[in-house]
């Protein structure tokens, strides 16, 4: 009689995946700061559900991964959903410093660092993504930053031109996509891509300081 080899669903490939992907080491816990951490999330709420960690300050590649969410898995097996929020400067790559609500979540009765593991994921955010011009930003400074994104964003262009051409900006440690010299206009139309290449475009977006602009939609 012929036997039939077992085929591993996509599903459990998927976990094997992410398993392999995972990032192991300690988190540690502090206060939290979002609107006055180093993303400068400072018109923000976190989402219900999602908790705030600061990120590994030797990972922390000018800010690129501000807004991200991470699965983190605690030492019993159970996990949480967490952004990145803030910077911890002396943590290595492994080593979260999470919120003390995160920390709490993933083993409430431990004081002391505890073994964690953590991988990026989707925030699971259905709401529209935000564009947040920084307070000072004009027509002649041009700063910017994506707020509620699904997933970490790569990059933000502008276009003064109706989307015919467009224009790099540069992202700062602090989370903010900046043109120094500006774009000469009032208003702009800006075209983000996320990590995973996915695109929003906005149009007639106003660049005065601290002005806030709703998308239609997230990746």
């Amino acid at each position: 009689m012929r036997t039939s080899k077992a085929i591993p669903s996509a599903i459990a490939m998927a976990s094997a995946a992410a398993a392999a992907d995972a990032v192991t080491g300690t988190s540690t816990f502090y206060g939290g700061n979002l609107q006055g951490g180093t993303c400068l999330f400072s018109t923000y709420t976190l989402p219900s559900g999602i908790y705030g960690t600061a990120f590994s300050g030797s990972a922390w590649d000018s800010g690129a991964n501000c807004g991200a969410c991470l699965k983190v898995t605690g030492p019993n097996g159970n996990s949480i959903t967490a952004m990145v929020v803030d910077q911890c400067p002396e943590c290595d790559a492994g080593h979260l410093d999470l919120f003390q609500d995160a920390f709490n979540a993933l083993s409430p009765s431990s004081s002391d660092p505890i073994s964690t593991s953590y991988t990026f994921v989707e925030c699971g955010i259905t709401s529209p993504l935000v564009l947040h011009a920084k307070s000072g930003a004009s027509q002649y400074w041009f700063s910017m930053q994506v707020v509620n994104a699904n997933e970490p964003v790569s990059k933000l262009e502008v276009s003064t031109d109706g989307g015919s051409t467009w224009q790099s900006t540069t992202r700062t440690q602090y989370n903010f996509f900046e043109n120094t010299s500006g774009f000469g206009t009032a208003t702009v139309d800006v075209r983000v891509t996320s990590k995973s290449g996915k695109t929003i475009t906005v149009n007639s977006v106003t660049v005065s300081s601290d002005a806030q602009v709703t998308a239609s939609s997230n990746f």
